[in-house]
């Protein structure tokens, strides 16, 4: 959807500016009650929260899945957004941003949009595709993102994985090679910005050597100056000079090498500064040493990482004394109550800048800087919705996007492992397969995607690893003439929660989720010395091979395992139909590792 600009370079109050360096969440919202309880998703505008964009000039407001149910819908709540804008004093139009990475973090409805199986599965690809599939994907996901009037895209994620207990990165990383990333990530960066979405790269200056996740804690990562230019800050750097992305989003991570000030946070204890609160890192080292003029925009002050040490203007005037240009959700609106928080924070603000100790000068550059971006992708209060709404049907999840998911899918698959060539499967009709997976619903989706490729009639018998009978687990390998085991490590973050809940399985025997890596082995090494033909799958972040890769005659990475449900019960999803079609011989595995996997030392 084609937006227009009119609006000229304005000058701004100081009120302004400042309402121009906040982005709202709108997830929920509550006409009563506390804002702890409301869960009840926002899916129109309320008039109290269209009063306060108006009011306070907001810049922008950040969607969840909440926010998103229907094409339909989130056309009616941008458009509802935008009108709130073209009230304000500034006339200014809104960032309308969402997290929409694609593979395991994406926030419009999977059966709607096209979601793609992440940039991992990407990285998998280099080899034989070189920077394809990221263009591929960021251009999908933009035009999809444009019609619904959604212009920012917190994306792509150029973290360089180094750490396999990386419990937040991990698939969202391209992998591990800097150089690799840097490539992939700068192609994603032309493919989303040259379709009219603005990218914000991050999680500067790295979230990649990480075994804490920012949302929950406040990770560290000690490494060496030298290191962290040549791992972490490379991707950024190579990006900044090739493409310029409209945004970068900071990490909630402490980096004493790059500054060791400290900070003393709310319950008393002196603690080392994180990068989202570091002038060092955010002014003398990002606009500095790496010359990126753009917009900064934190990750989510709401996050552990900050929230936990910081009240929210604390939080707020810290990151603005670093220079950072935007505040991601610095406080939570869920009731009408809130809106005197609001009214609050930019009295707080505006009290900062008068007591110098925020810096006047700073603040209208930060806000030229954003309305330099608005303008340059002629951002707009208005869009017809009814045009918007037919584009938006003809674009959104098409066969010729739904096309390039499925040949993503299975170009990244990769066989790690083929003993006495058990790849492809020899199925003959009759035959017993036993399908061990995290939950039934993956059974299902490995059941219906071979059985929708092959012309064998086969019967199938399943172990959930939420809740199996070990009994019949074992007559179930025992008769079997083939086993395919999959595994999904690490669990999943907080930033990628919101998905569809898998099935509940056997109460009877419910395993917890330390439980069930054991009862995985278990079963794998029962199947090994009943010598049965088995498959292992790696679903997620491909180090678990290193722990479960043994146990199997032949191993396969998929790198994402998202499923939908449809109407008719059928249980589907590209990362699936892409290994069946590995599995049966139809396609080769033409992926590559992006990351190493060493072997497990023993216990």
């Amino acid at each position: 959807m084609p937006l227009q600009s009119s609006f000229a370079k304005p000058v701004l109050s100081l009120e302004q500016q400042l309402g121009q360096k906040l982005m709202v969440d709108l997830r929920y919202f509550c006409e009563q009650g506390s804002s702890k309880q409301c869960r009840t998703p926002l899916t129109q505008l309320p008039n109290e929260l269209a009063q306060a964009i108006t009011k306070h000039n907001i810049g922008g407001v950040i969607l969840f899945s909440e926010n998103t149910q229907s094409v339909e819908q989130i056309i009616t709540l941008n458009n509802q957004l935008q009108a709130a804008a073209s009230q304000s004093s500034s006339k200014l139009p809104l960032f309308i941003s969402i997290d929409q990475e694609g593979g395991r973090v994406a926030r419009l409805p999977r059966d709607v949009a096209t979601s793609f199986t992440g940039n991992m599965s990407i990285g998998a690809t280099y080899k034989k595709h070189g920077v394809s599939f990221a263009t591929k994907t960021a251009t999908v996901i933009a035009k999809e993102l444009s019609t619904l009037g959604i212009n920012v895209n917190y994306g792509p994620t150029v973290d360089v994985n180094m750490n396999p207990d990386n419990p937040v990165i991990n698939v969202r990383s391209f992998g591990e090679n800097p150089a690799i990333v840097a490539e992939l990530g700068a192609a994603q960066v032309a493919g989303f910005e040259n379709n009219g979405v603005i990218t914000s790269l991050k999680h500067f200056p790295g979230h990649g050597d990480t075994n804490v996740d920012s949302h929950t804690g406040l990770p560290k990562v000690n490494h060496s100056k030298e290191i962290i230019y040549e791992q972490d800050l490379a991707p950024f750097k190579h990006i900044i000079a090739k493409q310029n992305p409209g945004m970068i989003m900071t990490a909630h991570i402490q980096y004493p090498a790059l500054d060791s000030t400290t900070f003393v946070s709310v319950d008393g204890k002196t603690m080392i500064k994180p990068a989202t609160m570091s002038r060092k890192i955010i002014t003398d080292i990002l606009r500095g040493e790496l010359n990126y003029q753009g917009v900064v925009i934190t990750d989510a002050l709401d996050m552990a990482g900050i929230s936990h040490f910081f009240t929210p203007t604390q939080a707020v005037i810290n990151t603005f004394l670093a220079g950072v240009d935007i505040a991601l959700m610095p406080i939570e609106i869920r009731t009408p109550d809130d809106f005197i928080k609001l009214d609050e924070l930019i009295k707080r603000l505006v009290d900062a800048v008068k007591a110098k100790q925020l810096n006047e000068q700073e603040i209208s550059q930060s806000a030229q800087r954003i309305v330099l971006l608005k303008n340059k992708f002629e951002l707009s209060t208005h869009f017809d919705p009814i045009n918007a709404l037919i584009n938006a049907k003809q674009t959104i999840g098409s066969a010729a996007h739904r096309d390039i998911e499925a040949q993503l899918a299975v170009e990244a698959i990769t066989q790690v492992k083929n003993k006495q060539n058990t790849l492809p499967l020899n199925l003959k009709s009759g035959q017993h397969v036993h399908i061990i997976m995290p939950d039934t619903r993956k059974c299902m989706a490995m059941q219906q995607a071979i059985e929708a490729i092959s012309d064998k009639k086969l019967n199938y018998t399943c172990s959930s690893l939420q809740g199996f009978n070990p009994q019949q687990a074992h007559a179930d390998i025992t008769t079997a003439d083939v086993i395919i085991a999959g595994n999904a490590t690490p669990n999943q973050s907080a930033v990628e929660i919101g998905g569809m809940d898998d099935l509940k399985d056997d109460p009877n025997f419910a395993l917890n989720n330390a439980e069930q890596p054991k009862a995985l082995k278990s079963l794998l090494n029962f199947a090994k010395t009943k010598h049965k033909n088995t498959v292992f799958i790696s679903l997620r972040a491909p180090y678990d091979i290193a722990e479960f890769g043994d146990y199997a005659n032949a191993v396969l990475a998929s790198y994402a395992y998202n499923i939908d449900v449809d109407k008719d019960d059928m249980v589907a999803g590209p990362a699936f139909t892409a290994l069946a079609k590995v599995l049966l011989g139809k396609s080769p595995a033409n992926g590559v590792l992006p990351v190493t996997i060493k072997p497990q030392e023993a216990h």
